[in-house]
């Protein structure tokens, strides 16, 4: 028949006298309590803190013992408070210890029930009879015992931290070892006490990394990411559950003229701030490629913006701990690549980061080699003092570009040297899709060591057929407005965009006349088809065009509000020899609504 026993809540060891005739008792525990605080705490996972405490108990302290948790604790959720209602919730058995058996220790029972009931496997969720001493212990929080028919006596040990029970441990001696007395009660309260602690760190260590996780996670583009001219994979493994989650990113930013940015960075630090200072770089570095900026010109100002993010923010002394660790989360590497599907032509910056690997198409039989291409390197983002360098390289199509971070060629396991010739002998092999690739790349080298995140991004080169480019000329005189009218309806027509035709024309007569008005010498049009049709119109003048609302009465300046209203975006960017003025279109199918109705457009202008 099964028993119950209180005991002193908060009672320290040192206040329970020893048992007469046992002076060795408290050196003994003393001894416990000492090999817990050495071997209790050293990893910030739940199971494994568990584990520490049964491997302190077991056999020193009991034959038998299990530790059970709440599920909530495994997701950092915030465990309940301890309530009548609450005493029977499921707890999962998390760690099982036995000097005497395999067999896992057996559920609490009501007095007068069968004293030794089925047993409780490793994982498996659970619920203790409500009345039993293992359910009163999770209830009021309180040291209880229990006796039974193979297990002669047994301590139900709730687990507390900052006022919240986390669970339950229980400590069974079998027949033939003396049952637990007052100080071995004291005893087990404080090695569960030090567990419980330690497993609560974890529990919010956990939560954390999770939140880290979801804010890295959400600011990544999508898996399938897609690109004019491209065909693009990558991949994003976070560092294992041990550490913390790090400032890996890349991004795909489109770009007009159907060009593309590839942006692989990372920055250095770990925790939930470097989650944050990518967060912010990344919505930079888009910010920084939509103004359309040469790659050395983002880099310089993303180099501005992170010596900002580290520095001291509200009049606070450089010289304070948290400025100088906040300048050290915020620097950062970064590759910064804009690539041109037309000439198939890529623009590299660096800042600090590893180099790009290219390998070009096999010419004939045999494998080409996978070359790290000499991008200068420049200093991290957040340094300062040093410009940005570019280079340009010609990529033929079916070449292949791999962007990366360090985690993936780098551990303690793997010199970088090491990995990096991994890399190039993966990708060097023959050809094959690009998702296949991605899995050789991360199977091949150590990538299973969770050490650090691992970003990977591949990009085959197609480039744009010269049958989807339409580039001409002309001179800077009025005829040229008709003349290109003419062009863009002829390509159209090759192209079997006819419902396209009516507002590419309006569109294309305001660019090429607003070019004649306020922009200088030759004036180049080119019409570009992909996932969309993009016309641009190109001249030498320097202004750029500024959309303005016409008052009633004005006869024109509704331009760029027709451009703005019948077009998906428009838009202009710099050259090194002028400006390019541009619109696009999406491209009609089957049960997609038809263009916006022209007539329409134009009267809700006045």
């Amino acid at each position: 028949m099964g028993g119950c026993w209180t005991g002193q809540e908060g009672a320290a060891l040192s206040d329970i006298p020893a048992e007469p005739g046992k002076p060795d008792d408290v050196r003994r525990a003393l001894a416990l309590l000492n090999a817990a605080g050495a071997r209790i705490g050293n990893s910030l996972d739940l199971d494994t803190t568990a584990r520490e405490l049964l491997d302190v108990a077991v056999p020193q302290f009991c034959d038998l013992a299990s530790v059970d948790l709440f599920p909530e604790l495994f997701s950092g959720e915030d465990p309940r408070t301890s309530q009548e209602a609450e005493a029977t919730r499921p707890l999962r058995r998390v760690a099982f210890a036995s000097a005497v058996s395999d067999g896992p220790i057996t559920l609490g029972h009501r007095p007068g029930e069968d004293p030794d009931p089925a047993p409780v496997e490793l994982g498996s969720v659970h619920r203790y009879p409500a009345g039993s001493p293992y359910a009163e212990a999770l209830r009021t929080a309180r040291v209880q015992r229990a006796t039974g028919t193979l297990v002669q006596s047994t301590l139900a040990v709730p687990m507390v931290a900052r006022g919240r029970v986390l669970g339950l441990v229980q400590f069974s001696r079998t027949k033939g070892s003396e049952p637990f007395g007052e100080r071995d009660a004291a005893l087990g309260a404080e090695l569960a006490a030090r567990a419980a602690v330690c497993i609560d760190n974890a529990r919010l260590y956990r939560r954390e990394h999770e939140r880290a996780l979801i804010l890295q996670r959400s600011l990544l583009p999508p898996d399938d990411p897609e690109a004019a001219g491209l065909d693009i994979a990558c991949r994003y493994l976070p560092g294992s559950a041990a550490t913390e989650v790090g400032g890996d990113w890349f991004d795909v930013i489109e770009l007009p003229g159907h060009r593309t940015a590839l942006v692989v960075g990372d920055v250095m630090g770990r925790g939930l701030r470097a989650a944050v200072a990518m967060g912010e770089l990344r919505t930079a570095v888009r910010t920084l490629a939509l103004l359309d900026l040469e790659p050395a010109e983002v880099l310089g100002a993303l180099d501005e913006i992170a010596q900002g993010l580290g520095a001291p923010r509200g009049g606070r002394s450089e010289s304070s701990g948290r400025s100088a660790d906040l300048s050290e989360v915020y620097l950062a590497t970064c590759v910064y690549a804009v690539y041109d599907p037309v000439t198939r032509r890529c623009t590299f910056a660096n800042a600090g980061h590893l180099p790009p690997v290219l390998v070009e198409p096999r010419d004939g039989e045999g494998e080409q080699p996978a070359l790290l291409l000499e991008v200068p390197k420049g200093v991290p983002l957040g340094v300062g003092g040093e410009p940005f360098e570019e280079t340009e390289v010609e990529l033929p199509d079916g070449a292949l570009l791999a962007l990366y971070t360090d985690g993936l060629v780098e551990s303690r396991h793997q010199p970088l040297d090491e990995g990096l010739e991994a890399l190039r002998t993966t990708l060097a092999g023959p050809d094959r899709p690009l998702e296949d690739v991605c899995d050789e790349v991360l199977g091949a080298l150590e990538t299973h060591h969770g050490e650090d995140d691992i970003a990977l991004l591949l990009a085959r080169i197609q480039g744009l057929p010269a049958g989807s480019v339409g580039d001409w000329r002309l001179p800077p005189e009025p005829r040229s407005v008709a003349r290109a009218r003419e062009l863009a309806l002829r390509q159209l027509a090759d192209w079997e965009l006819d419902d396209l035709a009516d507002t590419t024309e309006l569109l294309v007569s305001e660019l090429v006349t607003n070019a004649l008005r306020y922009g200088e010498g030759d004036i180049r049009l080119r019409l570009l088809l992909d996932r969309t049709l993009v016309c641009e119109v190109w001249d030498t003048g320097l202004v750029q065009p500024r959309r303005r609302r016409a008052r009633d009465t004005d006869e024109g300046g509704r331009g760029l509000q027709l451009v703005d209203l019948l077009s998906t975006g428009w838009g202009s960017r710099r050259t090194p020899r002028g400006k390019i003025v541009w619109f696009e279109l999406c491209l009609p199918e089957d049960g997609e609504p038809k263009p916006p109705d022209m007539a329409e457009a134009l009267l809700s202008l006045f």
